[in-house]
C-alpha cells in the first residue's frame, strides 16, 4: 500500500511538471512556472504574463494599457536614440551639440526661441496627433475613413490598432507575412521596455553624476572597481 502510494505521488510530481516543462515550451513566461493572470493570454505582443496589480484585468483598460506601452516605447527609442547618437558623433568630431539636459537651454539662448512658445507649438501638434490616436482607439480604422485628414486618410489605413502602416513602414516589413509581422511587434515591445529603462537610468545617473551616460561608461570604463553606483555618494547614501 505505501509502495503504491509512493508511485502514485511520483507519478503526480512527474506529470505536473511534464506539465509546467510544456507550459512553459508553449509560451514563455516573465517567471518560469509564475501564475498567469485570466486576462493575459498571450496574445499581445510582449505577453508574458506578468500583471501582479491585475490592472488589465478590464478588457478596455488592457487595450488602453497596451497602447500606451507602444507609444511609450516608440517615444523612448527615440529619445534613447536622440541622445546616444548625437552624443557619440559630437565625441567623435562630427557633431557640436550639448548633452540632453543642456540642450533646451543651449537652443533658447542661440535660437532666440522662448520656452513659452515653443512649448505651445509642441503641445499643440502633440495634442493634435494624440486626439487622433485616441479616436483611432476609441473606433479602430475611423482615421483611414475619408474627409478625416485632408485627404491623406489611406495613409492611416494600417493592420491593427496602433500600427498604421503606410508612411510609417515605407519598406513593407509587415506585409510579408503573418509570422514575421508578430516576431517584429514582439522585438519592438521588447526594444521600447528596454528604451523606457535606459531613459530612467540616464535621467538617474545625471541626478547622481550630473553628467550624461556616455561620460558615466567612460568613468566606469577607466575605473571599474572605484567608479559605479555604490561609489557616486546618491545612490547609496553611505559610504561603504
Amino acid at each position: 500500500m505505501a509502495l503504491a502510494l509512493k508511485q502514485t505521488r511520483a507519478f503526480g510530481r512527474t506529470a505536473t511538471r511534464g506539465q509546467v516543462a510544456c507550459n512553459a515550451a508553449a509560451r514563455p513566461l516573465w517567471m518560469p512556472g509564475a501564475t498567469v493572470p485570466a486576462h493575459l493570454k498571450g496574445e499581445l505582443a510582449g505577453d508574458f504574463g506578468f500583471d501582479p496589480l491585475n490592472l488589465g484585468k478590464d478588457p478596455q483598460a488592457l487595450r488602453w494599457y497596451q497602447q500606451a506601452e507602444l507609444v511609450h516605447g516608440r517615444t523612448a527609442m527615440t529619445a534613447v536614440a536622440g541622445i546616444l547618437i548625437p552624443g557619440l558623433l559630437t565625441k567623435a568630431g562630427v557633431l557640436n551639440v550639448p548633452e540632453w539636459y543642456e540642450a533646451g537651454k543651449v537652443s533658447a539662448e542661440q535660437t532666440g526661441i522662448a520656452l513659452g512658445p515653443l512649448l505651445a507649438v509642441q503641445l499643440f501638434m502633440c495634442g493634435f496627433v494624440e486626439g487622433k490616436r485616441w479616436m483611432d482607439f476609441l473606433k479602430p480604422g475611423s482615421q483611414s475613413e475619408a474627409g478625416s485628414f485632408l485627404g491623406f486618410e489611406a495613409s492611416f489605413k494600417g493592420t491593427d490598432n496602433g500600427y498604421p502602416g503606410g508612411p510609417f513602414d515605407p519598406m513593407g516589413m509587415c506585409n510579408e507575412s503573418e509570422a514575421k509581422t508578430k516576431d517584429l511587434k514582439l522585438k519592438e515591445i521588447k526594444n521600447g521596455r528596454l528604451a523606457m529603462l535606459a531613459c530612467l537610468g540616464f535621467a538617474a545617473q545625471y541626478g547622481a553624476t550630473g553628467k550624461g551616460p556616455l561620460d558615466n561608461l567612460a568613468d566606469h570604463l577607466a575605473a571599474p572597481l572605484k567608479t559605479t553606483f555604490v561609489d557616486n555618494g546618491i545612490s547609496i547614501p553611505i559610504h561603504l
